[in-house]
C-alpha cells in the first residue's frame, strides 16, 4: 500500500503528465507557444528546460524572463495570440488575473509558489506541489516543476535534471540534514546521478570550491564567519600553511579544493574544526561539512561545476537583465554566452557589494519596527537585485523571530518592489510571509505572495507605508498564533 507521501508524488506527477499531453499536442499542430518565466536562477533554469525540451520537439516558441505576471504580460498575450503560453517558476499566484483577463487561452502553469486561488478554469493546466499536499517551498522548485513536465514529454529530457538541481539550490531548498535534498527534488538528484550527470559528495561547504583559490575560499566565507579568517588573507594563508602544512600553491598556480590530496581535506576538515571549537563555535562546526553537487559533464574549476555556483551565475544573469545569457547555458552553450555570462557574474558581486555597503552606512537605511525589519532600498538599489540582498542580510538575523523586508522603487511603474525574507526562529514561530505579503498587497492595490520562507510583492508607491504597516501587523498576528484565514495551498 502507498504511502501518503508516494500518492501525492504520484498525483503530481500525473498532473505533469497532463501538461506534457497538452504541450505535445501544441508542438505536433505547428501551435505557436509563448513561455514567461521568473528572471532568478530558478525562473531562468526553468525557461532554460522548457526551452530545450521545446527546440527539441521543432516547436515554434518565445521565451520572455519577467518579474512577474502582470497587464503588460496579458497584453502581449492577448496581442500575439499564442495556441499556449507556458508560465514556469510564476503563475500561481495570479490565477484571478489569469482568469478574469485570457480565461479562452490555453495556459500551463508550472510553479511551486503557494496559489492565490480556487477558480477552476479548464483551458488552464496547473501543476504545482502545493495541489497535492507537497511544500514548495523545500522539496521541489519551479525548475523541478518545468523538469517532470519536460521529462513526461519525452524521457531522453532526463539529462536536463542537473539543471533542475541548480534551480532549486538557487531557490536555497537544500534545507534538510547537511545540506540535502528531499522528496520531489531526491527523485531529480537521483534521475542525474543514474544519468552519469552528477556526484553527490559530503564535503567543505565554503562557496568557490571550484573557482576559488583555497585561501581565497576561506576568506570569503560569511557562512559559517571565521573569526580571525574570514576576511583576514595573510592570517588565512599562514593558517593553511604553517599550521595545517597544506601548500596554497602548486608551482605558481594557487590550488583549490579540488586540487587537494584526500589526506590533506581530511587535515582541512579537523583543523577548521578545531580552530572554530577554539572560538567557541561548537555549532558552526555543522556548517561546514555538507552534501555537495558536482556537474560530472562540466569543465572542472569552473562556475558550472558546483551546483550552487552555477546557481549565482544563472541568478546573476536575471538579476542583470540578460537572462537569455543564462537559459542558453541551460540549453547547452557552453561558449559565447558561458563567456559573456561570466563577466556579468562579476558585475553583479560588485553591485551586491555596493549595496550592502550602502545599507550599512547609515542605521536609517535599515528599520527594526515591532515585528519586522524594513530595509529602505527606494531609489538606490536595484528593484531586480533586491531579493539578493534580503537573502544575504537576514542570514545575519538568524536567532530572531522578525521576519525581513526589503523594497526599492519602480518610478517608471509607479510601484515599489518588495523582497521578504523569514528566518528559522520565525518559521518555528508559524510566521507564512506568502500569506502576509498577498493579504497586504492586495489590501493595498498591489500583488504579492510566495512561499512562507520567502515572498515578494508590488504596490503603489503612494501605498508603501501603508503596506509596510500592514504586513508588521499581520506578522505580529502570526506570532501571536492567530491564523489569516484559510491559506490557499491546496
Amino acid at each position: 500500500m502507498a504511502t501518503p507521501q508516494q500518492t501525492a508524488i504520484q498525483q503530481f506527477l500525473s498532473q505533469a503528465d497532463k501538461a506534457a499531453k497538452t504541450i505535445l499536442e501544441t508542438a505536433q499542430k505547428d501551435g505557436y507557444i509563448t513561455v514567461f518565466s521568473h528572471l532568478d536562477a530558478d525562473g531562468v533554469a526553468a525557461a532554460g528546460i522548457i526551452g530545450k525540451a521545446l527546440f527539441r520537439l521543432d516547436a515554434r516558441f518565445r521565451i520572455r524572463v519577467m518579474q512577474w505576471v502582470d497587464e503588460k504580460i496579458i497584453n502581449e498575450i492577448q496581442a500575439d495570440k499564442p495556441q499556449l503560453v507556458i508560465m514556469t517558476d510564476f503563475g500561481s499566484g495570479y490565477l484571478d488575473l489569469l482568469n478574469e483577463k485570457i480565461p479562452n487561452i490555453k495556459v500551463i502553469i508550472l510553479d511551486h509558489h503557494q496559489i492565490n486561488s480556487k477558480i477552476a478554469n479548464p483551458n488552464h493546466i496547473q501543476v504545482n506541489p502545493h495541489l497535492f499536499g507537497i511544500d514548495g517551498a523545500t522539496d521541489i522548485s519551479g525548475s523541478g516543476v518545468a523538469y517532470f513536465a519536460a521529462k513526461a514529454i519525452n524521457p531522453s529530457n532526463v539529462d536536463l535534471a542537473p539543471i533542475a538541481l541548480v534551480g532549486a539550490l538557487g531557490d536555497m531548498q537544500d534545507k534538510y540534514e547537511q545540506r540535502s535534498m528531499h522528496n520531489l527534488n531526491q527523485i531529480i538528484v537521483n534521475d542525474a546521478v543514474t544519468a552519469g550527470l552528477l556526484r553527490v559528495d559530503k564535503d567543505l561547504m565554503f562557496f568557490g570550491r571550484e573557482t576559488r583559490p583555497l585561501y581565497k575560499m576561506i576568506v570569503t566565507t560569511t557562512n559559517p564567519f571565521i573569526p580571525g579568517l574570514s576576511g583576514q588573507e595573510t592570517e588565512t594563508i599562514n593558517f593553511l600553511e604553517d599550521t595545517l602544512k597544506i601548500p596554497t600553491k602548486q608551482g605558481e598556480k594557487p590550488r583549490s579544493l579540488g586540487d587537494l590530496t584526500p589526506e590533506e581535506k581530511t587535515r582541512l576538515c579537523s583543523g577548521l574544526a578545531d580552530y572554530l571549537m577554539s572560538k567557541g563555535l561548537h555549532l558552526a562546526v555543522d556548517d561546514i561539512i555538507g552534501y555537495v553537487y558536482v556537474l560530472t559533464k562540466e569543465e572542472p574549476n569552473t562556475a558550472l561545476r558546483d551546483g550552487r555556483e552555477f546557481a549565482v551565475l544563472l541568478n546573476s544573469t536575471g538579476r542583470m537583465d540578460r537572462p537569455s545569457l543564462g537559459i542558453a547555458i541551460c540549453m547547452g552553450d557552453r561558449k559565447a554566452a558561458l563567456e559573456e555570462a561570466n563577466k556579468i557574474l562579476e558585475d553583479y558581486r560588485k553591485n551586491i557589494n555596493k549595496y550592502l555597503g550602502w545599507v550599512a552606512e547609515k542605521p536609517e537605511r535599515m528599520r527594526e519596527l515591532q515585528n519586522i525589519y524594513i530595509i529602505y532600498g527606494e531609489n538606490f538599489i536595484n528593484e531586480k537585485i533586491i531579493g539578493t540582498v534580503s537573502s544575504i542580510i537576514v542570514s545575519s538575523l538568524a536567532n530572531s523571530e522578525k521576519p525581513l523586508l526589503a523594497f526599492a522603487n519602480i518610478e517608471a511603474e509607479n510601484a515599489a518592489k518588495f523582497s521578504g525574507r523569514t528566518t528559522e526562529a520565525a518559521l518555528r514561530k508559524g510566521i507564512n510571509l506568502g500569506d502576509v505579503m498577498r493579504l497586504a498587497s492586495e489590501a493595498n492595490g498591489g500583488k504579492g505572495g510566495g512561499h512562507n520562507i520567502a515572498a515578494g510583492a508590488q504596490v503603489p508607491l503612494d501605498k508603501v507605508e501603508a503596506f509596510i504597516a500592514l504586513v508588521d501587523e499581520l506578522v505580529g498576528r502570526q506570532l501571536k498564533g492567530e491564523k489569516l484565514g484559510i491559506s490557499n495551498n491546496a
